[in-house]
């Protein structure tokens, strides 16, 4: 037998779960737009995962958890603005919002987002993704600019070619496969960096954090001019190099390498730096050929 008090509650339980089921609401909107649009989404709570659509198209589906959050949007000529806007006591849970968004596939993006996630695919516009705690996920994007700058999220790039691609972040982990480009830089205060993938066949790579780990796996026909050095880690070569003659800093042995692996002359230019963490550059097994 329940008692009284526990029937009011498991009463008060229920009618709560249901306002929040009938509070939760969907949302679509859609938008014309020309050629290289662009495209905003500032979401305080929540997801925002952005596709391409097949044609001149926005179109915003939306599920908002509560009545304490509404969406406001506008359009200005060939730009769309969307914005979760909490009203008076939101919180993390009540005030979210999950989008999936379909833009052009040329649209330059911009997401923001402090909690939740991140995500952008098959994509070749600019990319832009800013997040506090939120993963970042980017994959199958080609000939796009991709910006990414987050506290404590963890990064995860696959399959980005021909790409200009900048990771900023404080303690999340960055994870890259297959990601090449004339430019990869990558800059972390305490997180751990791994890349995966070949360098592309020419390009700048430069990956540098404080006191996080860094991890390169190269196939065996990887073809770069590779530098890497710790200041107070270990680092370690399992890939034969030729060895350069000249170098601005001092060859420590442990603590730093350089040279080069492959045919020199189409070779990309790899940096990897740490002050206190540990430097792997090794070759990826045969079965992940």
């Amino acid at each position: 037998m329940l008692s009284n008090r526990t029937t009011k509650l498991l009463t008060i339980g229920l009618l709560v779960a249901a306002g929040t089921l009938i509070a939760e609401t969907k949302k679509d909107l859609h938008f014309n737009v020309g050629p290289k649009a662009g495209v905003s989404i500032i979401n305080p709570y929540g997801s925002i995962s952005v596709k391409p659509s097949p044609g001149n198209t926005v179109v915003v589906n939306a599920v908002l958890r509560s009545d304490k959050v509404e969406i406001d949007n506008t359009q200005t000529g060939n730009r769309v603005d969307i914005q979760s806007h909490l009203l008076s006591g939101a919180d993390p849970d009540s005030g979210r919002v999950d989008y999936v968004v379909y833009v052009p596939a040329d649209a330059s993006v911009t997401l923001h987002c402090s909690t939740g996630s991140l995500e952008a695919e098959k994509l070749h516009g600019d990319v832009t993704l800013e997040g506090a705690g939120a993963a970042v996920d980017v994959h199958d994007v080609s000939d796009a600019h991709v910006h990414v700058k987050t506290m404590n999220g963890a990064v995860t790039l696959d399959n980005i070619q021909n790409g200009h691609v900048e990771v900023d972040s404080v303690s999340g982990d960055v994870t890259m496969r297959s990601v090449t480009g004339p430019l990869i830089q990558v800059v972390s205060t305490s997180g751990k960096i791994n890349y995966i993938g070949d360098f592309g066949s020419s390009g700048e790579y430069r990956l540098t954090s404080h006191s996080g780990d860094i991890d390169a796996v190269i196939p065996e026909w990887t073809s770069a001019d590779v530098s890497a050095r710790s200041v107070r880690g270990e680092v370690h070569d399992d890939i034969p190099l030729q060895p350069k003659s000249h170098t601005w800093f001092s060859m420590d042995k442990g603590r730093a390498f350089a040279g080069t692996v492959g045919r020199v002359a189409v070779s990309s230019t790899v940096v990897l730096r740490t002050f206190s963490g540990r430097i792997h550059l090794r070759k990826r097994p045969e079965k992940q050929q």
